[in-house]
């Protein structure tokens, strides 16, 4: 019988185009079961060096098949049980047949499902770092680079004042050093479930050590410590707390937020057509329209931010709806909602570390923009020049607005030209002004302490923070189609 290639059947395009491979490692089956493995071995150990009937050639037998999970075996025993838990006990227990008797023991599923969660959490929010800080490291640098450059400002997506390029990239650097502290202080204070029992109150446990509290107590430090865990929670269910799982989603909301912002802003200047993404040279930014450049990667980003947003309140519903000490309603949502969040973040990383990398600034379109804007910008020094040369401010204002307003009809109607300053300077009101007039209009004299700013954010704040993140060589890469 001929097999049917891998496209025959749906696979997620995390897998085939965005998600990294460390991030798609650590939600796989290979690493869940794995790390269920080596639960079973940490309890095992722990019981054993409390004083339970449990010998060193058992758990050697235990290590010797810790990694050689039979995929086959488990999912025949599934089909059979209709427990994927048990099915895995059993599986690991014909590979192990001195150790099976001791295997499990005193636990509830819980004890490895939820504790694996845990565990992916943690070391999935900690593989986001690295591509965050090169997003982070790049913004910090192009912000460095375009300090002083001004540039139209915008409120209302409408021309307001006037700022710098590299003042506007710190706005995405803040947000996205924000994300990155909650996601790092999440990380660390993610507890571990522990050694609970089956409603969370270590009976089972109490059972085994003849009611020796001490020693049950000790038994879930030595597990704990053994997954690199140094708190537990103090009480649960069967479950722990789904709330946990919504923390941590809430900090990848954050970075969707921030990544989507910065991709929004990035999609409104390459309209403008004063900043853009990078560029491929066989690149097509339309099957129809040859000449155009889409910001394909940025709008990736922002679409990928809005499927992570939405994965943030799965979370919040999941947590609210736990009946008593559990229900087992949260297994199949998590198991989607889980992997599925993380690998959104760790593709919207990926992107933004490239395009962060290869921004392209049109200076000429940016200054063509703001010196047909700065007239009217600069109409309140103008007024104040004029006072100050002797005129009087009721009147000059009223000459400025009724010359702003026929030039902005003129730009809206006309040929498209600013000329509200030839207008100024013919009119006699404003002649003794004088060359004060063509002083008014200098860029620089209108960003106020932006520059200064980004050195002072990027000093204060941007560098000390970037140097708490881990490197990532990799992030920067040619993002995968």
């Amino acid at each position: 019988m001929t097999r049917e290639p891998e496209e025959s059947v749906y696979r997620s395009p995390f897998a085939t185009r965005w998600a990294g491979r460390a991030m798609l490692e650590n939600w796989s089956d290979l690493r869940k079961f794995r790390t269920w493995r080596r639960l079973w071995i940490a309890l095992a150990e722990a019981e054993r060096l409390l004083g339970l009937d449990i010998s060193e050639e058992q758990i050697a037998e235990l290590r010797a098949h810790q990694d050689d999970v039979d995929f086959e075996l488990a999912a025949r025993l599934e089909r059979e049980t209709r427990h994927d838990v048990m099915a895995h006990v059993r599986a690991y227990g014909e590979q192990c047949p001195r150790a099976r008797g001791i295997l499990h023991l005193g636990a509830t599923s819980a004890f490895v499902g939820d504790n694996t969660d845990l565990i992916l959490l943690r070391d999935g929010l900690r593989l986001l770092l690295p591509p965050l800080a090169t997003a982070g490291r790049n913004l910090a640098a192009f912000a460095r680079e375009w300090r002083a450059l001004p540039c139209l400002a915008y409120t209302h997506f409408q021309p307001a004042q006037v700022t710098t390029v590299g003042k506007r990239a710190c706005l995405w650097l803040q947000d996205l050093l924000d994300a990155a502290r909650e996601i790092a202080r999440v990380a660390d204070e993610l507890p571990f479930r522990g050694v609970k029992g089956t409603t969370g109150t270590q009976a089972s446990f109490l059972a085994l050590f003849d009611g020796d509290h001490e020693k049950v107590k000790e038994l879930e430090r030595r597990v704990a410590e053994a997954m690199g865990f140094s708190r537990v929670c103090p009480v649960t269910g069967q479950t722990y707390p789904r709330a946990l799982d919504y923390r941590a989603l809430c900090a990848l909301g954050l970075l969707a937020a921030a990544c989507h912002k910065m991709a929004g802003d990035l999609r409104l200047l390459a309209g403008l057509k004063e900043l853009e993404e990078p560029f491929g040279r066989s690149q097509v930014g339309s099957s129809a329209m040859a000449y155009k450049r889409n910001p394909m990667r940025s709008e990736r980003m922002a679409s990928l931010c809005r499927f992570l947003l939405n994965q943030v309140p799965n979370a919040a519903f999941t947590a609210a709806d736990q009946w008593l000490e559990r229900t087992l309603d949260d297994s199949a949502v998590r198991r989607l909602t889980l992997p599925e969040a993380f690998l959104a973040a760790d593709s919207v990383l990926r992107l933004a570390a490239n395009v962060t990398g290869g921004l392209v600034v049109n200076r000429a379109v940016i200054e063509r923009r703001l010196r047909a804007e700065l007239p009217f910008i600069a109409t309140e020094n103008i007024l104040m020049l004029g006072v100050r040369a002797g005129g009087d401010r009721q009147a000059l204002h009223e000459r400025i607005r009724v010359h702003s307003l026929d030039a902005a009809e003129r730009v809206k109607a006309g040929d498209g030209v600013n000329d509200l300053l030839d207008r100024l300077r013919a009119d006699e009101a404003f002649t003794a002004i004088g060359a004060g007039l063509d002083a008014a209009l200098a860029p620089s004299a209108f960003v106020g302490r932006a520059p200064e700013q980004v050195d002072e954010y990027l000093d204060q704040v941007a560098r000390p923070a970037l140097a708490d993140l881990p490197d990532d060589d990799d992030a920067a890469g040619e993002p995968r189609v």
